[in-house]
């Protein structure tokens, strides 16, 4: 039975990106879960749950011959196919992606604030296989008594000459935002520029679209003074490199477009 178990568990872990990703979610140590595939041990009556919860087959299922337990676990993934097809979508070329890992100072428009841009801050970095975005945002509105401080996280993926990147707010009843960028010309390495969508969290959380700039900072810039810089900033500031003004303020198309 634990040649079985073993055998099965190999065979569920085939469905999903990688065994790291896995241990993450269920939230069971790597090495232990590796004498769980190996055969060397077989998982406690909490941990067997845990995992039989995750790939949704009973527990009783992994001891089943191989043949068995293929049957059931196609029949299990049959209606759920296409719950996948995002998760998998995700880290895509990882090696291209690698080029972009680091910090940026981001530029966007925004619903929220009128005739400003802000400008806030990331960091792009590989957790085993997946590539991960953390963001910051830090604004402050002196005439309404407003204060705020806000982080996002999320993944990011390079599809066809693409940077996609889904990242959602580290607070309570956030909401999920996307950014879809350029990738680095070969003539430059500092500018990926593209659109961003959003939900403004002043004006009725009204949906909205805008162009966005993330500037390259390498690995290893000011991490106190990228954290000060977060701010929101006239349109006309010059404190926004050039390039960035250029393309934010490029006409009527690059104006914020909401769904009001």
């Amino acid at each position: 039975m634990t040649e079985n178990y073993a055998a099965n568990l190999r065979r569920a872990c085939n469905t999903r990106p990688s065994v790291a990703l896995i241990c993450r979610e269920i939230g069971i140590n790597r090495q232990q879960f590796n004498r769980y595939l190996s055969g060397q041990t077989m998982p406690s009556r909490h941990n067997g749950e845990r995992i039989s919860q995750y790939f949704g087959v009973p527990e009783p299922v992994f001891h089943l011959s191989p043949e068995r337990f293929e049957r059931a676990l196609t029949e299990q993934r049959r209606p759920t196919t296409q719950g996948l097809v995002l998760r998998n979508a995700f880290p895509g070329d990882l090696r291209r992606l690698r080029d972009y890992i680091g910090y940026y100072e981001l530029y966007h428009k925004s619903l929220s604030w009128p005739g400003m841009i802000v400008r806030s801050c990331a960091r792009i970095w590989q957790n085993d296989d997946v590539m991960l975005v953390k963001s910051v945002e830090k604004m402050a509105d002196a005439r309404e008594g407003i204060r705020q401080f806000s982080k996002y996280q999320g993944q990011v993926a390079y599809w066809r000459n693409r940077l996609f990147i889904i990242e959602c707010g580290m607070h309570q009843e956030s909401f999920i935002a996307e950014t879809i960028l350029m990738p680095f010309a070969e003539h430059q390495r500092t500018y990926l520029c593209g659109i961003t969508t959003g939900v403004s969290w002043r004006r009725e959380n009204l949906p909205y679209a805008t162009r966005s700039v993330w500037r390259a900072l390498g690995i290893a810039p000011d991490l106190r003074r990228l954290l000060r810089n977060c701010t929101v900033l006239p349109e006309n500031s010059s404190h926004i490199p050039p390039f960035v003004s250029r393309y934010m303020n490029g006409g009527p198309q690059a104006q914020v477009i909401s769904a009001d």
